[in-house]
């Protein structure tokens, strides 16, 4: 933890800052509830008047997300064992939605909840986060670690107050594939896993457009809607006038399952975590009205399930296709495990100066933001902003540490099996067991590390409100 959190030190023009943001990380990975900063304070044993000096943290112009961004990536690169096919690295995007009732808080705004249960609503007040992973661990286990989460909607009229910024004006499908190219340029080549949401024809343009300007090659692995369509290549030209065709015979590849059952191979695969026979059928063919690319697509039986993936790479084999895609669900995992145990949206930012969220605007009214025309109350919206996806942007950092030390220590540390559970991990441990060992040992891992500078950031904190923090450490 001490070698991780120091790394982070030139993001900061300031010590303070700097000393506040390792605070404020190992808080969120300590905290026994997530009543916000509060508990950070409760849980540090810090004194009451660093509430107020952590508030002020997230809106401090002595640090950048962005900066933390790039930091945290480098640090991942160095510290993760990460998952490699074909030399490699395999990052995984996925949007959250995450239900919020401020009615001054900067980017809240009706979302649209798709569940089978009943135990979502169909429509709340929210935020919509863009998230992408990379996949690190081992083969009894991997993990998909954070690196960054930004608000991806609602936000556009914000960052449309400065003159000439495209910033955040695309689709959140574009925004999630631009940010996995930041993400690539750091790693190299990528693989990016996707849910069937995000194909479409602006996702395809911007992979292509990203290819060719970035040295880092990125392919999509993701998944088809069963009305899907596609088409076979165009025939030869025929003498005479006229374009070229630019497409063939069309297929509705949901009514392949059927007509070519006789040409799927079977092969014995592992889907998440259990054994299967699965059934498969790869065909190379165009998608896209209008745009006609060539995507490798695997029509997959396995069980009653009948599922149609598709790779923008057209050398992954159909099996590696399979096995990737399977993958793209331990985004869905770290989601929980920020929500459940690291509480990363618990956050209560708001401002003033933002217009009162109304309910009930009617679509194609005007946006309340646009009537924000004073400067000052801009910036303090803009801080506003800043400071929420600063507090995620800590979270996202607290849970990649606690994944981290459960891939390097589980072998190494017998005492992380030390609680009872009725399906135990056998190599490697959960983020939510490392979490309840740091809290029964945090003080006295201080104590027996006095030297680190993780130990006297924290000590000094907890001076002002202990003058004997040595025995409260012991």
């Amino acid at each position: 933890m001490n070698e991780v959190l120091c790394a982070f030190r030139a993001c900061f023009s300031r010590v303070a800052a700097f000393e506040w943001f390792v605070v404020i990380v190992v808080g969120l990975m300590v905290r026994s509830d997530h009543l916000g900063v509060t508990s950070i304070v409760r849980d540090l044993a810090l004194h009451p008047r660093h509430y107020e000096s952590m508030i002020h943290f997230f809106r401090s112009s002595a640090w950048s997300p962005g900066s933390l961004r790039l930091a945290w990536q480098k640090v991942v690169h160095r510290f993760a064992p990460l998952l490699y096919v074909r030399g490699r690295v395999v990052l995984v995007g996925d949007g959250m939605k995450q239900a919020k009732e401020g009615r001054h808080m900067p980017g809240v705004k009706k979302l649209h909840q798709e569940s089978e249960n009943v135990s979502k609503g169909e429509y709340i007040f929210g935020h919509l986060f863009g998230a992408i992973g990379i996949l690190a661990g081992a083969p009894q286990k991997w993990f998909c670690l954070p690196l960054f989460m930004n608000l991806q909607d609602g936000v556009k009229a914000i960052f449309g107050w400065a003159n000439g910024s495209e910033e955040r004006q695309a689709s959140h499908v574009v925004q999630m594939v631009e940010q996995a190219f930041v993400a690539a340029r750091t790693f190299g080549g990528a693989l990016l896993l996707l849910d069937r949401y995000f194909l479409s024809i602006s996702a395809l343009q911007r992979l292509t457009e990203g290819n060719r300007a970035s040295d880092a090659r990125m392919h999509l692995v993701t998944k088809a809607k069963m009305n899907a369509v596609a088409y076979e290549r165009p025939e030869p030209k025929k003498p005479g006038r006229g374009r070229p065709p630019k497409k063939g015979k069309m297929l509705r590849l949901a009514e392949l399952f059927q007509t070519r059952a006789a040409d799927f191979q079977t092969a014995v695969m592992t889907i998440y975590g259990k054994e299967e026979t699965v059934s498969f059928l790869c065909l190379d063919l165009l998608w896209g009205q209008g745009l006609y690319q060539e995507l490798r697509f695997v029509l997959v039986r396995y069980g009653d399930r009948l599922s149609i993936l598709v790779s923008t790479d057209l050398a992954l084999d159909a099996t590696e296709i399979i096995t990737l895609y399977g993958y793209r669900f331990k985004i869905e995992c770290t989601f929980r495990e920020m929500k459940q145990v690291i509480g990363a949206f618990g956050y209560r930012f708001w401002s003033a100066s933002m217009p009162k969220l109304n309910r009930y605007r009617r679509k194609g009214e005007t946006d309340p933001l646009e009537q924000v025309t004073n400067e000052s109350a801009r910036k303090r919206i803009r801080l506003t902003l800043r400071a929420i996806e600063g507090f995620v942007m800590c979270s996202v950092i607290a849970t990649g540490i606690v994944q981290l030390l459960a891939l390097r220590f589980s072998g190494r540390t017998p005492a992380l099996f030390f609680r009872y559970l009725r399906t135990p991990s056998r190599s490697i441990v959960s983020e939510a067991t490392v979490v309840a060992y740091l809290r029964q040992s945090l003080f006295r891992l201080f104590a027996q590390n006095p030297h680190l500078a993780l130990t006297r950031i924290i000590r000094s904190k907890q001076q002002s409100a202990h003058p004997d923090a040595d025995s409260l450490a012991s």
